[in-house]
């Protein structure tokens, strides 16, 4: 009789991850800790001072995000206030004047436009686009390479592992975007990557009623760095986003499986659409990304990006959707879609779709964007 070994599935860690052991007439995830600051008698000691520094409802989450990033190894998590307080976290921790950071040139609009305040500071920024590996040709002297797989919202996908290995050749630390993947979906620290961060606002809660952040390290000296910054700038979640996300975790798994196989019916159906162009997604066995999404991806998704004739054209297919929000987030529970170029910043056609499957059954969403795309026409 073999030993039972206690090796939880994805769904199972998703449930169980930062939640304490059972006791007695205590609830299985504890309320928020509501607290600026702590009882604190004589000289200063942990784990909790003051409000800005540690709260018990953030450590139950970061231990829970720890456990699905980096389920094989020792790792730490960082909370913050939203995704990019945490993206901000790992750029402005790690580099100072003179160093030089590699961005994608396709990345999420708002991480390329730290660009500028980098340069401000007298760092060296290089761009590069997400497919093809290309960020590898500019790793030369770089401090930090940043690797945004899928790429919102083009989809494209890079291969981490080697980039990583080159990043590190040269003497970089590398840092991935794990947003659209989920840690279900992939697993940066696994691939080589230093950090992983993401949006917690989008599929890891999603609900689409909170913004939170996250930084997740196995390196202690990199987690000290980002942990500092934090406390500096005080980019803190609120003890309720701390709880409402961890408490959303729990159908982490439910809802990333049934998005991806969403995706995967709305792509098929969209690819019949003659008026409708470059759809991707890295799910779809036709999508040039596919064959190295698939290498190092477990899950692909919930975004469809694709694109119709132009402007109006979009905008008719987007008023005449019923059950789809026009909204500009991704990764909730319910369908939503945008045009994206309506933002400025991305290098994307004015009737370019970035559109986010949600969870409700596959043939009404399909239904949903027929019957707008034929109103459209």
């Amino acid at each position: 009789m073999t030993e039972y070994e206690n090796v939880p599935g994805d769904s199972t860690r998703s449930v169980h991850a930062g939640r304490p052991e059972a006791r007695p007439h205590e609830p299985a995830l504890p309320g928020p800790v509501f607290a600026a600051h702590f009882h604190l008698p004589g000289d200063v000691t942990g784990p909790y001072t003051y409000g800005r520094d540690e709260n018990p409802t953030w450590t139950r989450l970061e231990e829970a995000i720890s456990a699905l990033e980096s389920p094989d190894a020792d790792a730490e998590t960082l909370v913050f206030s939203s995704g990019m307080g945490a993206i901000s976290s790992v750029l402005l921790s790690q580099v100072r004047t003179g160093d030089t950071v590699v961005l994608p040139s396709d990345c999420y609009q708002a991480t390329r436009s730290l660009q500028s305040r980098l340069e401000d500071y007298g760092v060296a920024v290089r761009l590069a686009p997400t497919a093809g590996d290309a960020q590898a040709e500019v790793l030369q002297g770089a401090k930090l390479l940043w690797i945004e797989t899928p790429s919102n919202p083009g989809l494209d996908v890079c291969d981490i592992r080697r980039l990583a290995d080159a990043a590190h050749a040269a003497g970089a630390l590398v840092a991935v975007d794990n947003t659209l993947a989920t840690p279900l979906g992939q697993r940066p620290l696994d691939l080589g990557a230093d950090f992983s961060v993401a949006s917690g606002t989008k599929a890891l809660s999603g609900h689409g009623d909170l913004l939170l952040g996250y930084v997740t390290t196995r390196r202690p000296e990199l987690a000290a760095q980002v942990r500092l910054w934090r406390k500096t700038v005080g980019a803190i979640p609120g003890p309720m986003e701390s709880w409402l996300a961890h408490r959303s975790l729990s159908t982490l798994a439910l809802r990333v499986d049934r998005q991806a196989a969403n995706a995967l019916a709305l792509t098929g159906a969209l690819l019949e659409r003659p008026e409708v162009t470059g759809v991707r997604h890295p799910g779809h066995p036709e999508d040039p990304a596919h064959t190295v999404a698939a290498a190092q991806m477990n899950r692909f998704g919930s975004v469809v990006s694709f694109t119709l004739p132009d402007k109006a054209h979009a905008e008719r297919f987007l008023s005449a959707l019923l059950l789809t929000t026009e909204a500009t987030s991704f990764g909730s529970v319910t369908s939503t879609a945008e045009r994206r170029a309506r933002w400025g910043g991305d290098a994307v056609p004015e009737g370019f779709v970035r559109f986010s499957v949600g969870v409700e059954d596959a043939a009404d969403i399909v239904r949903d964007v027929l019957h707008a795309l034929d109103a459209a026409k």
